[in-house]
């Protein structure tokens, strides 16, 4: 059996953190694969299914993140999975947001839930590490995990937990280098859209000062360019991904 667990924080307050981003891969991958409803056990919640053929259990540990390990030993204890057969999804300050990295053991670099599980089960376990940025000061560290992500995240947030579900199955066969490669690839695109957009030829930006001065001569509103704000969609792509992952209304 292979044992995937996402990290975060049980309880709805805790749920759009960058603390959670595990969480919600683990979420990610349910959704795409038709995996079991979650049930409560192992001091988590668990979701069974099959990726590539191979019988996996999802996990959400509920004992809070410094406690992780407690689920992880118990349910690989239960199913004796060897580390080589789990895979643990964490956030990572250490990588730019929207930055992925596959590795097998190692320390754990500060976070305290993977402090948490080598202490149950050894440090030999793989770990998906996703990038979340750093707040540029250890100080920071703390409120910054703990705080929800921006509403303009949802611009890579998304793109990223669809590449985590879509290729899942690599895990599942143990192809971490492909599966990291395939993330990496599926991402280019958006780095792509953010490039920053040529300049506006000096005639149009002339024609759009003229515009706004008539207007404004007139009395009335300067007409909105595309990108300004009162001409974007209320709430923005990361509105939309809230509803899709959490079930989150407009407010």
């Amino acid at each position: 059996m292979l044992l995937i667990v996402g990290l975060g924080n049980p309880g709805s307050q805790y749920a759009l953190n960058r603390h959670n981003i595990g969480f919600m891969a683990a979420d990610a991958i349910h959704r795409r694969h038709g995996f079991s409803p979650w049930r409560s056990r192992f001091q988590a919640l668990v979701s069974e299914g099959t990726l590539a053929g191979r019988k996996t259990l999802l996990m959400k540990p509920q004992t809070y993140m410094n406690e992780s390990g407690r689920a992880v030993g118990e349910a690989a204890r239960f199913h004796k999975i060897p580390n080589a057969d789990i895979v643990v999804m964490h956030d990572e300050l250490d990588l730019p947001a929207a930055k992925i990295r596959m590795k097998t053991g190692g320390g754990h670099g500060g976070h305290n839930g993977l402090r948490s599980i080598s202490a149950h089960v050894g440090e030999d376990y793989r770990r998906l590490r996703l990038g979340i940025g750093h707040p540029g000061s250890k100080e920071l560290v703390h409120g910054y995990v703990l705080h929800d992500f921006a509403r303009v995240d949802g611009e890579w947030i998304n793109p990223l937990l669809d590449a985590v579900a879509d290729n899942a199955a690599l895990l599942a066969d143990g192809k971490d280098s492909t599966f990291g490669n395939r993330l990496h690839r599926s991402l280019e695109p958006e780095k792509a859209a953010k490039e920053p957009k040529a300049a506006k030829p000096p005639k149009a930006v002339a024609a759009e000062r003229q515009s706004e001065a008539a207007a404004q001569a007139a009395g009335k509103p300067a007409p909105a360019s595309p990108s300004s704000p009162a001409s974007q969609p209320a709430g923005g792509p990361f509105a939309a991904g809230l509803k899709r992952l959490f079930g989150v209304k407009d407010e």
